[in-house]
């Protein structure tokens, strides 16, 4: 977006479903997306805010869910959205030793809209998720502060920025720069078109082990590359999905669970120092704060139907993070460290789709 070249530029087409007009996890109506950049030096770094709607989202909840693939991560509200299954804030992405600074922003962000929460209700779930980006960020001057983390909430729309931005400023992928990725997947069923959309903060993998299209490109860069331009595989991924398709709490984690299968398809091991992180909402329904008079009803699909979604799950994962590394831009960071382009590599070493 924004005029970058992303993946399917390359002649790279991820998958058989189609993708949304922004071909991004904001083609999921009401959904929008902000970042805050702070790249100078050893401060490489940054924070994403995800909007799920436009509305008040404390009081009008949205169903939620969260799986773990590998647990070598610090997320914060992943437990209450387990056992509830519910979303009632935004969702922030930062560096890991910036999560605390971001849950306080956060909070305040929530509790300047909603004057009731820890007064006449009860406190709120704020949801933050991280990655490690120490190799180019100074991490310990936590260089992020509140004020960054709410203009990236208010200053959120339909079309970002991809790439080496906002919490992926100093994000490592395959040994190359990493950072933030987006794709969609649209959903045609006999009863309506549904969109799911992905966006990720890709810090993870090994350069011989990236594959794009089922190519081992990884393979071919190692040996092109002297001298070796290789990291142990130490970084996270989080991934997050939103759809508008009706679903239960039960069937968003079946769905989400998929993403899976599109992070393996680029070469992922899901290594032991990997934090592999998903949470997904859907929009279809939005759940009241206040208890009314009736019970509640919301749609859910026939399980029969829910293989498409399977897929879109994985094919907007692969394809996020494939977008990652191809949007991402140069940086020289901490102890002036830097990473490799995927962009800059492909037309080095003539590689083509």
């Amino acid at each position: 977006m924004h005029g970058q070249n992303r993946i399917r530029d390359y002649g790279v087409t991820v998958g058989k479903l189609p993708i949304g007009y922004y071909n991004s996890i904001t083609d999921v109506d009401g959904v929008t997306v902000g970042h805050v950049t702070l790249s100078q030096g050893e401060m490489q770094t940054g924070v994403t805010a995800i909007l799920p709607h436009q509305g008040n989202l404390f009081k009008e909840k949205l169903i939620a869910s969260c799986h773990i693939l590998n647990g070598f991560g610090k997320t914060m509200g992943t437990i209450q959205m387990k056992e509830l299954g519910t979303l009632e804030t935004p969702i922030l992405l930062t560096n890991t030793l910036n999560t605390g600074t971001a849950f306080l922003a956060l909070t305040k962000y929530m509790m300047a809209d909603n004057p009731e929460i820890g007064r006449t209700t009860g406190t709120l779930n704020p949801v933050v998720g991280e990655c490690n980006d120490m190799y180019l960020n100074d991490i310990r001057a936590q260089f992020v502060e509140e004020h960054h983390v709410l203009s990236a909430l208010t200053q959120t729309s339909a079309e970002f920025h991809e790439g080496a931005v906002g919490a992926g400023t100093g994000m490592v992928s395959y040994s190359l720069k990493g950072g933030v990725g987006t794709a969609s997947r649209e959903m045609n069923l006999e009863h309506g078109s549904y969109t799911l959309g992905v966006l990720v903060l890709a810090n993870f993998g090994m350069l011989s082990d990236l594959k794009i299209n089922g190519r081992a490109v990884g393979q071919e860069l190692k040996k092109a590359i002297v001298p070796p331009s290789e990291e142990e595989d130490k970084g996270s991924i989080m991934v997050i999905i939103a759809t508008d398709l009706p679903v239960s709490e039960r069937q968003l984690n079946r769905i989400i669970k998929r993403s899976v299968t599109g992070l393996s398809r680029t070469g992922s091991t899901i290594s032991n120092g990997s934090g592999d992180i998903i949470i997904g909402f859907s929009t279809a329904a939005k759940i009241p704060h206040e208890r009314p008079s009736q019970c509640l009803t919301t749609s859910m699909i026939h399980e029969q139907d829910i293989d498409t979604a399977f897929r879109a799950a994985g094919e907007a994962t692969e394809e996020a993070i494939l977008n990652a590394l191809i949007t991402a831009t140069h940086k020289t960071g901490r102890d002036g460290n830097e990473r490799p382009i995927l962009s800059d590599l492909l037309t080095k070493y003539n590689i083509t789709f």
